[in-house]
Protein backbone atom coordinates (compact mmCIF):
# COMPACT_ATOMS: atom_id res chain seq x y z
CA UNK A 1 0.00 0.00 0.00
CA UNK A 2 1.25 3.61 -0.92
CA UNK A 3 0.63 6.55 0.09
CA UNK A 4 1.33 9.77 -1.35
CA UNK A 5 1.35 13.36 1.14
CA UNK A 6 1.29 16.41 -0.95
CA UNK A 7 0.96 19.92 -0.94
CA UNK A 8 3.53 20.43 2.09
CA UNK A 9 6.35 22.26 2.95
CA UNK A 10 8.60 19.17 3.26
CA UNK A 11 11.92 19.57 5.47
CA UNK A 12 13.84 16.68 4.66
CA UNK A 13 17.25 16.92 7.50
CA UNK A 14 18.95 15.44 4.83
CA UNK A 15 22.87 16.16 4.28
CA UNK A 16 22.11 18.75 1.50
CA UNK A 17 19.18 20.42 4.36
CA UNK A 18 17.00 20.16 1.17
CA UNK A 19 13.53 21.78 1.60
CA UNK A 20 10.14 21.50 -0.72
CA UNK A 21 8.15 24.19 -0.29
CA UNK A 22 5.46 22.44 -2.55
CA UNK A 23 6.56 18.97 -1.96
CA UNK A 24 5.57 15.85 -1.42
CA UNK A 25 5.96 11.96 0.54
CA UNK A 26 5.69 8.67 -1.39
CA UNK A 27 5.20 6.08 1.59
CA UNK A 28 5.30 2.53 0.32
CA UNK A 29 4.53 0.76 3.44
CA UNK A 30 6.43 1.18 6.17
CA UNK A 31 9.24 3.18 4.51
CA UNK A 32 9.48 6.45 2.69
CA UNK A 33 10.07 5.27 -1.46
CA UNK A 34 11.09 8.67 -2.67
CA UNK A 35 10.53 12.77 -1.48
CA UNK A 36 10.40 15.74 -3.92
CA UNK A 37 8.77 18.66 -6.17
CA UNK A 38 6.90 18.96 -8.93
CA UNK A 39 5.26 16.19 -11.34
CA UNK A 40 4.24 13.57 -8.38
CA UNK A 41 4.17 9.81 -8.59
CA UNK A 42 1.38 7.57 -8.75
CA UNK A 43 0.32 6.26 -5.02
CA UNK A 44 -2.62 3.92 -4.22
CA UNK A 45 -3.56 6.78 -1.66
CA UNK A 46 -3.37 10.16 -1.61
CA UNK A 47 -3.53 12.67 1.40
CA UNK A 48 -3.43 16.66 1.27
CA UNK A 49 -1.48 18.29 3.56
CA UNK A 50 -2.40 22.03 2.81
CA UNK A 51 0.58 23.81 3.11
CA UNK A 52 1.40 22.14 6.34
CA UNK A 53 4.81 21.74 7.17
CA UNK A 54 6.34 18.27 7.50
CA UNK A 55 9.29 17.86 9.50
CA UNK A 56 11.05 14.39 10.58
CA UNK A 57 9.76 12.58 13.30
CA UNK A 58 11.37 13.87 16.88
CA UNK A 59 13.64 11.56 18.97
CA UNK A 60 13.52 11.48 22.42
CA UNK A 61 17.10 11.10 23.64
CA UNK A 62 16.08 11.20 27.44
CA UNK A 63 13.32 10.80 30.03
CA UNK A 64 12.30 9.10 32.78
CA UNK A 65 8.73 7.74 32.30
CA UNK A 66 7.78 7.16 35.61
CA UNK A 67 8.32 10.46 36.75
CA UNK A 68 4.81 11.59 35.37
CA UNK A 69 3.37 10.33 38.76
CA UNK A 70 5.26 13.13 41.24
CA UNK A 71 4.86 16.38 39.51
CA UNK A 72 5.53 19.73 40.71
CA UNK A 73 7.51 18.34 43.59
CA UNK A 74 10.21 19.41 45.75
CA UNK A 75 9.60 22.88 43.59
CA UNK A 76 12.77 24.92 44.57
CA UNK A 77 15.08 22.49 45.28
CA UNK A 78 18.77 21.79 43.54
CA UNK A 79 18.60 17.77 41.99
CA UNK A 80 20.82 16.34 45.27
CA UNK A 81 17.68 17.96 47.26
CA UNK A 82 14.96 17.04 44.81
CA UNK A 83 16.33 13.45 44.93
CA UNK A 84 16.63 12.85 48.25
CA UNK A 85 12.74 14.36 48.29
CA UNK A 86 11.50 12.04 45.95
CA UNK A 87 13.61 8.46 45.93
CA UNK A 88 11.21 7.37 48.95
CA UNK A 89 8.24 8.23 47.10
CA UNK A 90 9.30 6.69 44.16
CA UNK A 91 10.24 3.24 45.67
CA UNK A 92 6.33 2.79 46.05
CA UNK A 93 6.19 2.03 42.10
CA UNK A 94 4.91 -1.29 40.23
CA UNK A 95 3.93 -2.39 37.11
CA UNK A 96 0.40 -0.79 37.26
CA UNK A 97 2.14 2.63 37.91
CA UNK A 98 4.53 2.14 35.81
CA UNK A 99 2.30 1.35 32.90
CA UNK A 100 0.26 4.47 33.81
CA UNK A 101 2.94 6.35 34.32
CA UNK A 102 4.29 5.47 30.53
CA UNK A 103 1.04 5.93 28.49
CA UNK A 104 0.72 9.07 29.89
CA UNK A 105 4.51 10.10 28.81
CA UNK A 106 4.20 8.84 25.66
CA UNK A 107 1.18 10.21 24.63
CA UNK A 108 2.09 13.81 25.82
CA UNK A 109 5.38 12.48 23.50
CA UNK A 110 3.01 11.30 20.65
CA UNK A 111 0.92 15.06 21.03
CA UNK A 112 4.34 17.15 20.49
CA UNK A 113 5.95 15.33 17.11
CA UNK A 114 7.79 12.31 18.96
CA UNK A 115 7.99 9.52 16.75
CA UNK A 116 10.80 7.60 19.15
CA UNK A 117 11.59 7.57 23.34
CA UNK A 118 14.44 6.48 25.17
CA UNK A 119 13.50 5.86 28.76
CA UNK A 120 16.26 5.81 31.00
CA UNK A 121 14.18 3.98 34.30
CA UNK A 122 16.80 2.90 36.85
CA UNK A 123 14.55 2.44 40.17
CA UNK A 124 13.53 -0.84 40.73
CA UNK A 125 11.87 -1.91 43.93
CA UNK A 126 12.63 -4.86 45.25
CA UNK A 127 9.87 -7.82 45.14
CA UNK A 128 8.82 -6.09 41.86
CA UNK A 129 8.92 -7.37 38.61
CA UNK A 130 7.60 -6.29 34.79
CA UNK A 131 8.33 -2.60 34.94
CA UNK A 132 10.00 -2.23 31.73
CA UNK A 133 7.59 -4.73 30.05
CA UNK A 134 4.64 -2.35 31.22
CA UNK A 135 6.53 0.53 29.30
CA UNK A 136 6.94 -1.58 26.20
CA UNK A 137 3.29 -2.41 26.31
CA UNK A 138 2.07 1.07 26.32
CA UNK A 139 4.57 2.53 23.78
CA UNK A 140 3.35 -0.24 21.67
CA UNK A 141 -0.42 0.22 22.43
CA UNK A 142 0.02 4.01 21.40
CA UNK A 143 2.14 3.76 18.12
CA UNK A 144 5.64 4.87 19.14
CA UNK A 145 9.38 3.29 18.48
CA UNK A 146 10.97 2.66 22.06
CA UNK A 147 14.43 2.53 23.28
CA UNK A 148 14.15 1.27 26.70
CA UNK A 149 17.06 0.37 29.19
CA UNK A 150 17.92 -1.47 31.83
CA UNK A 151 19.11 1.11 34.60
CA UNK A 152 20.56 0.60 37.78
CA UNK A 153 21.95 1.82 41.50
CA UNK A 154 24.25 -0.69 43.65
CA UNK A 155 25.81 2.54 45.46
CA UNK A 156 23.33 3.32 48.81
CA UNK A 157 23.56 6.24 51.19
CA UNK A 158 25.20 3.76 53.57
CA UNK A 159 28.23 3.49 51.04
CA UNK A 160 28.47 7.12 50.34
CA UNK A 161 25.86 7.08 47.59
CA UNK A 162 22.94 9.29 47.22
CA UNK A 163 19.73 7.05 46.82
CA UNK A 164 18.78 4.85 49.71
CA UNK A 165 19.67 1.68 50.94
CA UNK A 166 16.40 0.26 49.73
CA UNK A 167 16.98 1.27 46.10
CA UNK A 168 19.71 -0.43 45.77
CA UNK A 169 20.62 -3.48 43.94
CA UNK A 170 23.35 -6.43 43.96
CA UNK A 171 25.19 -5.94 40.66
CA UNK A 172 24.99 -10.18 39.57
CA UNK A 173 21.17 -9.08 39.93
CA UNK A 174 21.30 -6.43 37.72
CA UNK A 175 23.33 -7.67 35.13
CA UNK A 176 21.42 -11.07 34.86
CA UNK A 177 17.94 -8.82 34.43
CA UNK A 178 19.54 -7.03 31.94
CA UNK A 179 20.62 -10.20 29.62
CA UNK A 180 16.98 -11.14 30.16
CA UNK A 181 15.85 -8.18 28.56
CA UNK A 182 17.97 -8.00 25.86
CA UNK A 183 16.91 -11.52 24.81
CA UNK A 184 13.01 -10.95 25.80
CA UNK A 185 12.71 -7.28 24.07
CA UNK A 186 15.32 -5.99 21.70
CA UNK A 187 14.67 -5.67 17.88
CA UNK A 188 18.16 -5.34 16.03
CA UNK A 189 18.35 -3.90 12.85
CA UNK A 190 16.10 -1.23 10.08
CA UNK A 191 12.92 -0.29 11.53
CA UNK A 192 13.05 -1.51 15.17
CA UNK A 193 10.57 -0.59 17.36
CA UNK A 194 11.49 -2.04 20.43
CA UNK A 195 15.09 -1.69 21.80
CA UNK A 196 17.41 -1.98 25.01
CA UNK A 197 19.92 0.22 26.01
CA UNK A 198 22.45 -0.26 29.35
CA UNK A 199 21.79 2.16 31.42
CA UNK A 200 23.45 2.97 35.18
CA UNK A 201 22.21 5.97 37.05
CA UNK A 202 24.96 8.22 37.49
CA UNK A 203 28.60 8.64 39.24
CA UNK A 204 26.96 9.23 42.57
CA UNK A 205 24.57 6.38 42.54
CA UNK A 206 26.41 3.48 40.79
CA UNK A 207 30.19 2.05 41.51
CA UNK A 208 32.94 2.04 39.27
CA UNK A 209 32.68 -2.25 39.02
CA UNK A 210 29.04 -1.70 37.63
CA UNK A 211 29.92 0.87 35.10
CA UNK A 212 32.53 -1.42 34.16
CA UNK A 213 30.86 -4.72 34.17
CA UNK A 214 27.84 -2.96 32.32
CA UNK A 215 30.01 -2.19 29.49
CA UNK A 216 31.32 -5.30 29.08
CA UNK A 217 27.85 -6.72 28.92
CA UNK A 218 26.82 -3.75 26.71
CA UNK A 219 29.35 -4.96 24.12
CA UNK A 220 28.89 -8.70 24.13
CA UNK A 221 25.09 -7.95 23.44
CA UNK A 222 25.65 -5.27 21.35
CA UNK A 223 23.61 -2.62 23.15
CA UNK A 224 24.46 1.21 23.60
CA UNK A 225 25.52 2.37 26.73
CA UNK A 226 23.67 5.39 28.37
CA UNK A 227 24.31 7.20 32.17
CA UNK A 228 23.71 10.94 33.76
CA UNK A 229 26.95 13.06 33.98
CA UNK A 230 28.50 16.53 34.40
CA UNK A 231 24.53 17.86 35.37
CA UNK A 232 25.61 19.67 38.49
CA UNK A 233 28.77 21.30 40.22
CA UNK A 234 28.18 19.40 43.03
CA UNK A 235 28.21 16.18 41.01
CA UNK A 236 31.59 17.08 39.76
CA UNK A 237 32.81 18.16 43.74
CA UNK A 238 31.10 14.51 44.87
CA UNK A 239 33.41 13.08 41.93
CA UNK A 240 36.41 14.93 43.20
CA UNK A 241 36.02 13.97 46.77
CA UNK A 242 35.58 10.39 45.77
CA UNK A 243 37.38 9.51 42.89
CA UNK A 244 39.94 12.66 43.02
CA UNK A 245 39.02 13.46 39.59
CA UNK A 246 35.91 15.47 37.62
CA UNK A 247 33.06 13.48 36.38
CA UNK A 248 34.46 13.39 32.32
CA UNK A 249 37.92 12.01 33.63
CA UNK A 250 36.14 9.21 36.09
CA UNK A 251 34.09 8.13 32.75
CA UNK A 252 37.19 8.24 30.80
CA UNK A 253 38.97 5.77 33.55
CA UNK A 254 35.80 3.51 33.22
CA UNK A 255 36.56 2.51 29.33
CA UNK A 256 33.21 5.16 28.89
CA UNK A 257 33.98 7.17 26.60
CA UNK A 258 33.43 5.90 22.96
CA UNK A 259 30.83 5.99 20.30
CA UNK A 260 28.47 3.57 21.83
CA UNK A 261 27.60 5.79 25.12
CA UNK A 262 25.38 8.71 24.93
CA UNK A 263 25.15 11.36 28.69
CA UNK A 264 22.50 13.41 29.97
CA UNK A 265 22.79 16.99 30.47
CA UNK A 266 26.41 17.72 30.22
CA UNK A 267 26.26 20.89 31.25
CA UNK A 268 29.89 21.39 33.07
CA UNK A 269 31.99 20.53 30.68
CA UNK A 270 35.73 22.27 29.88
CA UNK A 271 37.20 22.33 26.81
CA UNK A 272 38.97 19.33 26.76
CA UNK A 273 36.04 17.82 28.05
CA UNK A 274 34.22 18.34 24.86
CA UNK A 275 37.32 17.32 22.89
CA UNK A 276 37.13 14.28 24.39
CA UNK A 277 33.27 13.51 23.77
CA UNK A 278 34.27 14.88 20.11
CA UNK A 279 37.31 12.37 19.75
CA UNK A 280 35.72 9.39 21.29
CA UNK A 281 32.35 9.87 19.61
CA UNK A 282 30.51 10.27 22.72
CA UNK A 283 27.02 11.94 22.73
CA UNK A 284 24.81 14.31 24.66
CA UNK A 285 21.28 14.24 25.08
CA UNK A 286 20.68 18.03 25.99
CA UNK A 287 17.60 18.43 28.26
CA UNK A 288 16.98 22.40 28.83
CA UNK A 289 13.85 22.68 30.43
CA UNK A 290 14.94 20.29 33.57
CA UNK A 291 18.25 21.75 33.64
CA UNK A 292 16.65 25.09 33.74
CA UNK A 293 13.73 23.84 36.54
CA UNK A 294 16.74 22.36 38.39
CA UNK A 295 18.96 25.74 38.90
CA UNK A 296 21.55 23.32 37.32
CA UNK A 297 23.10 25.58 34.51
CA UNK A 298 23.30 25.50 30.19
CA UNK A 299 25.10 22.81 28.83
CA UNK A 300 27.62 24.39 25.75
CA UNK A 301 25.23 22.96 22.81
CA UNK A 302 27.08 25.30 20.23
CA UNK A 303 30.57 24.21 21.12
CA UNK A 304 29.50 20.95 21.87
CA UNK A 305 27.86 20.91 18.30
CA UNK A 306 30.91 23.22 16.59
CA UNK A 307 33.24 20.03 18.08
CA UNK A 308 31.52 17.81 15.85
CA UNK A 309 30.17 16.08 19.32
CA UNK A 310 26.73 14.24 18.66
CA UNK A 311 23.69 16.06 20.70
CA UNK A 312 20.14 15.21 20.88
CA UNK A 313 16.82 16.26 22.98
CA UNK A 314 15.27 15.07 25.79
CA UNK A 315 12.77 16.27 27.92
CA UNK A 316 13.95 14.45 30.69
CA UNK A 317 11.94 13.51 33.77
CA UNK A 318 8.16 14.56 34.04
CA UNK A 319 9.63 15.19 38.27
CA UNK A 320 12.10 18.12 36.96
CA UNK A 321 10.02 19.44 33.50
CA UNK A 322 6.20 18.81 34.50
CA UNK A 323 5.71 17.99 30.39
CA UNK A 324 6.52 15.45 27.81
CA UNK A 325 6.88 18.16 24.95
CA UNK A 326 9.44 16.94 22.96
CA UNK A 327 8.71 20.36 20.71
CA UNK A 328 9.04 22.53 23.64
CA UNK A 329 12.48 21.39 24.03
CA UNK A 330 13.35 22.41 20.61
CA UNK A 331 12.08 26.10 20.69
CA UNK A 332 13.68 25.94 24.73
CA UNK A 333 17.35 24.79 23.34
CA UNK A 334 16.96 27.84 20.85
CA UNK A 335 16.14 29.93 23.22
CA UNK A 336 18.85 29.00 25.83
CA UNK A 337 22.03 28.85 23.12
CA UNK A 338 21.25 31.85 22.32
CA UNK A 339 20.82 32.95 26.19
CA UNK A 340 24.06 31.42 25.98
CA UNK A 341 25.81 33.05 22.83
CA UNK A 342 23.73 35.69 21.63
CA UNK A 343 21.13 35.68 19.40
CA UNK A 344 23.08 33.90 16.00
CA UNK A 345 24.15 30.96 18.23
CA UNK A 346 21.80 28.78 16.62
CA UNK A 347 19.17 29.00 13.93
CA UNK A 348 15.50 27.34 14.03
CA UNK A 349 16.93 24.88 11.80
CA UNK A 350 19.55 23.98 13.54
CA UNK A 351 17.31 23.75 16.69
CA UNK A 352 14.91 21.25 14.97
CA UNK A 353 17.79 18.91 13.46
CA UNK A 354 18.99 18.66 17.38
CA UNK A 355 15.35 17.43 17.55
CA UNK A 356 15.29 14.86 14.87
CA UNK A 357 18.62 14.13 13.10
CA UNK A 358 20.70 14.67 16.02
CA UNK A 359 18.35 12.20 18.29
CA UNK A 360 18.83 9.96 15.56
CA UNK A 361 22.87 10.24 16.02
CA UNK A 362 22.45 10.13 19.20
CA UNK A 363 20.33 6.50 19.67
CA UNK A 364 23.09 5.06 17.14
CA UNK A 365 19.86 4.53 14.79
CA UNK A 366 20.53 5.35 10.68
CA UNK A 367 16.59 4.70 9.91
CA UNK A 368 15.11 7.25 11.60
CA UNK A 369 15.89 11.07 12.16
CA UNK A 370 15.32 11.92 8.39
CA UNK A 371 12.88 12.09 5.76
CA UNK A 372 15.15 10.28 2.73
CA UNK A 373 14.29 7.27 0.51
CA UNK A 374 14.48 4.24 2.52
CA UNK A 375 14.46 5.75 5.37
CA UNK A 376 11.24 4.79 8.33
CA UNK A 377 8.43 6.64 7.27
CA UNK A 378 8.50 8.58 10.39
CA UNK A 379 7.31 12.50 10.65
CA UNK A 380 5.44 14.78 12.34
CA UNK A 381 2.60 17.09 10.05
CA UNK A 382 2.33 20.58 11.40
CA UNK A 383 -0.41 23.10 10.67
CA UNK A 384 0.40 26.55 9.47
CA UNK A 385 -2.85 28.33 8.82
CA UNK A 386 -3.17 29.15 13.03
CA UNK A 387 -3.45 32.22 14.78
CA UNK A 388 0.32 31.50 15.90
CA UNK A 389 1.66 31.64 12.53
CA UNK A 390 0.10 35.04 10.58
CA UNK A 391 2.48 37.02 9.75
CA UNK A 392 5.38 34.44 9.20
CA UNK A 393 6.45 34.08 6.10
CA UNK A 394 8.88 31.26 6.80
CA UNK A 395 6.67 28.57 7.96
CA UNK A 396 9.81 26.49 9.10
CA UNK A 397 11.01 29.25 11.84
CA UNK A 398 7.96 29.60 12.74
CA UNK A 399 6.66 26.82 14.14
CA UNK A 400 9.93 27.07 16.27
CA UNK A 401 9.72 30.35 17.50
CA UNK A 402 5.32 30.28 18.09
CA UNK A 403 5.96 27.34 19.10
CA UNK A 404 4.84 24.61 20.86
CA UNK A 405 1.96 23.02 18.58
CA UNK A 406 0.43 19.70 18.54
CA UNK A 407 0.93 18.06 15.54
CA UNK A 408 -2.27 17.86 13.04
CA UNK A 409 -0.54 14.53 12.25
CA UNK A 410 1.78 12.05 13.33
CA UNK A 411 3.34 9.34 11.27
CA UNK A 412 5.35 6.33 12.57
CA UNK A 413 6.37 3.43 10.38
CA UNK A 414 3.71 4.61 7.83
CA UNK A 415 0.81 4.23 10.79
CA UNK A 416 -1.01 7.55 11.86
CA UNK A 417 -0.91 7.41 15.38
CA UNK A 418 -2.20 11.26 15.81
CA UNK A 419 -4.43 12.30 13.37
CA UNK A 420 -6.36 16.04 13.63
CA UNK A 421 -4.04 16.69 17.19
CA UNK A 422 -5.73 13.69 18.84
CA UNK A 423 -4.28 10.21 19.44
CA UNK A 424 -5.81 7.43 17.01
CA UNK A 425 -4.89 4.29 18.99
CA UNK A 426 -5.56 5.05 22.84
CA UNK A 427 -8.15 7.56 24.04
CA UNK A 428 -6.31 10.69 26.06
CA UNK A 429 -9.08 11.15 28.13
CA UNK A 430 -8.93 7.71 29.54
CA UNK A 431 -4.99 7.47 30.01
CA UNK A 432 -5.56 10.58 32.07
CA UNK A 433 -8.29 9.25 34.03
CA UNK A 434 -6.21 5.78 34.86
CA UNK A 435 -3.25 7.60 35.21
CA UNK A 436 -5.02 10.00 37.95
CA UNK A 437 -6.02 7.04 39.78
CA UNK A 438 -2.37 5.82 40.30
CA UNK A 439 -1.22 9.39 41.03
CA UNK A 440 -2.81 9.56 43.73
CA UNK A 441 -0.82 6.37 45.26
CA UNK A 442 1.91 8.53 45.32
CA UNK A 443 0.83 11.61 47.24
CA UNK A 444 1.30 12.75 50.64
Amino acid sequence: MSTLYRNGWIVTMDDAESEHENGWILVDGSTIASVGSGMEPDADERVDLNGAVVTPGLINTHHHLYQTLTRARAQQADLFTWLRELYPVWSRIDADAEYAAARTGIAELALSGCTTVFDHHYVFPRGREGLIEAEVQAAREIGLRIVASRGSMDLGVSDGGLPPDELVEDLDAVLAETERLAAAIHEPGHGARVQLAVAPCSPFSVTGRLMEESATLARRLDLPLHTHLAETLEEEAYCLELHGCRPVEYLDRLGWLADDVWCAHCIHLSESDISRFASTGTGVAHCPTSNLRLGAGAAPVREMVNAGVRVGLGVDGSASNERSDLFFEVKQALLVCRGRGGGAAITAREAIRLGTRGGAAVLCRDDIGSLEPGKCADFAVWRTDVLELGGADDLVAGIVFAGPFRPDRLVVGGETVVSDGHLVKADETEIAKAHRVEARKFSG
